[in-house]
């Protein structure tokens, strides 16, 4: 990080140096922000990708720590850890190298803001694992430092005087009653801490609260205690971080791509494909290594359960309907199944029901338009988890994802037919009621290979290519991918990010 120390930084640094030396009344700059707007620094090429990776480590592990179930208290510890490793920072900057730190902070931020940007598929990914990191960094704050930062960022929460506790006392004490027994109502505390302890906030936007009663109402206010305040800044901090990636996401098609075509556009796209591993399943995998012959096998071991469904559906019916085509189509795609296979297996279930020429007119062209061969000639992704459980399957469509989609009783069945056990069906059932479909996948992973699934599971191609590790003593069925890295033939050398100049991050995303 020591190339992060341009020009403007270390006037930057000298100005906040001298203004805290000049403060004695302990108040330093909070280092947790909104991120209102990008710093204007200039930023060497190597750490505009390095401190991106290194965020992204940190998001990532984010994300798979939720899909393993992580609870809410050992996700602090994950989180710490994460933040330790890789973004270390202070609650207040108070030296120079509390800046470098802060300054890392937010170039990262601003920088993975441009890569997520550009789909709504990335937003929604960029958005939750964002929320969950700044979630986690505001309770770690100190009661004092949460106040700062509500004065700091202008937000409609105040703290309560020890005069407007003690009118209210009596009821709060009730709720507190209410919820954790008659211990909790009464407390020793002086009314000034106590007083502390409560928020005054709008009603309107503690609906939920309101509504189990957990909170006092007086005069439009809602009296809410600091453990429920996370969620509230949290709140606002995804309404405006979605708001900003919509704004990027247009000025990045209209203006900041084409500019940086030869520069940081390859950079920036890249960084996007590793939100889901080192892996890009926009490529076919060793084609040809899986052929039609090896289908049947593969979809009853290796087969997440939302394609072994979709491949059976087209087996027995030799139709399936456009998004069903789409996602199990380019599923195969991804596992190595070659054009001209895909075309013959399509067409060989199809034509049990229809001409070949009907085939030919309607069904052949989207097959080639999936590889790249039609239309604009681009390498379609196959769909990932999110992807899938937030599609909208209707009657008569088998795409979707059975942990959301199907019935209980539908599910269930399935699962037996897998041969799982009534425990490990059990454990699958109680993740999809509780709404946790990935962790309900990885159960039944879990369940039907009889080893732990550590890594979670985020994408369908995902659970094939581990599927096929453990069944066949850690050696792919197919020939392992090379790694998908940012460092890709257009991107500059040190020399030449020189000789062009170095990017401003002002400039860039300014989405204000």
């Amino acid at each position: 990080m020591n190339a992060l120390k341009t020009p403007a930084y270390r006037e930057r640094t000298e100005r906040a140096t001298t203004s805290s030396a000049a403060k004695d009344d302990g108040r330093r700059r909070l280092r947790l922000t909104m991120y209102p707007a990008p710093p204007q620094e200039e930023v060497a090429l190597e750490d505009f990708e390095r401190t991106a990776i290194d965020r992204l480590r940190v998001l990532k592990g984010i994300e798979d720590a939720m899909t393993r179930g992580t609870k809410p208290t050992d996700m602090e510890v994950v989180v710490q850890k994460l933040q330790q490793q890789h973004l270390p920072l202070m609650d207040v900057v108070t030296r120079e190298g509390d800046e470098e730190r802060e300054l890392k902070d937010a170039v990262s931020h601003f920088v993975l803001r441009l890569a997520y940007c550009r789909t709504e598929e990335l937003r929604r990914w960029f958005l939750a694992q964002e929320s969950t990191l700044f979630k986690y960094r505001f309770k770690a704050l100190p009661a004092s430092s949460q106040v700062r930062f509500l004065e700091d960022n202008a937000l409609p929460y105040t703290a309560l005087t020890p005069s407007e506790y003690d009118a209210v006392k009596d009821a709060l004490d009730k709720i507190r009653q209410a919820q954790f027994g008659a211990a909790a109502g009464s407390t020793e505390q002086p009314a000034g801490a106590m007083a502390a302890h409560y928020y005054k906030v709008p009603f309107e936007e503690v609906a939920e609260l309101v509504r189990n009663r957990k909170v006092h109402l007086m005069q439009g206010q809602a009296y809410v205690p600091r453990e429920h305040l996370a969620s509230l800044v949290v709140g606002i901090f995804r309404s405006r971080l979605s708001k900003a990636l919509a704004v990027t996401a247009r000025q990045w098609a209209a203006k900041i791509a084409p500019m940086e075509a030869d520069r940081l556009t390859p950079v920036v796209e890249a960084l996007s494909s590793r939100h889901l591993g080192t892996t890009d399943y926009s490529q076919e995998r060793g084609v040809g290594a899986v052929g039609l012959a090896d289908l049947e096998g593969l979809s009853a071991k290796s087969m997440p359960l939302c394609m072994r469904n979709l491949y059976l559906k087209v087996k027995e019916d030799h139709h399936l309907r456009h998004f069903g085509r789409m996602q199990f189509g380019l599923f195969l795609k991804g596992i190595g199944l070659s054009l001209d296979d895909a075309l013959t297996f399509w067409k060989t279930e199809f034509t049990k029901k229809m001409p070949a020429e009907r085939f030919e007119k309607q069904y052949a062209y989207s097959v080639r338009h999936n590889y790249g061969k039609e239309g604009k000639r681009q390498d379609y992704t196959p769909y990932s988890c999110m992807k899938i459980i937030l599609s909208t399957p209707g009657a008569g469509d088998h795409h979707g994802c059975p942990y959301r989609h199907w019935t209980d009783d539908n599910l269930r069945a399935t699962l037996r037919s897998l041969r799982l056990t009534p425990r490990a069906i059990d454990t699958v059932m109680e993740k999809k009621q509780a709404h946790h479909y990935q962790l309900a996948c990885a159960s039944t992973f879990e369940g039907s290979h009889g080893c732990a699934c550590e890594i979670g599971i985020n994408h369908p191609n995902q659970y094939f290519e581990a599927s096929r590790e453990v069944l066949t003593g850690g050696q792919p069925a197919q020939p392992a991918p090379s790694p998908h890295t940012p460092a890709t033939a257009s991107k500059p050398s040190r020399t030449e990010a020189a000789a062009s100049g170095v990017p401003q991050m002002g400039s860039l995303v300014s989405v204000q």
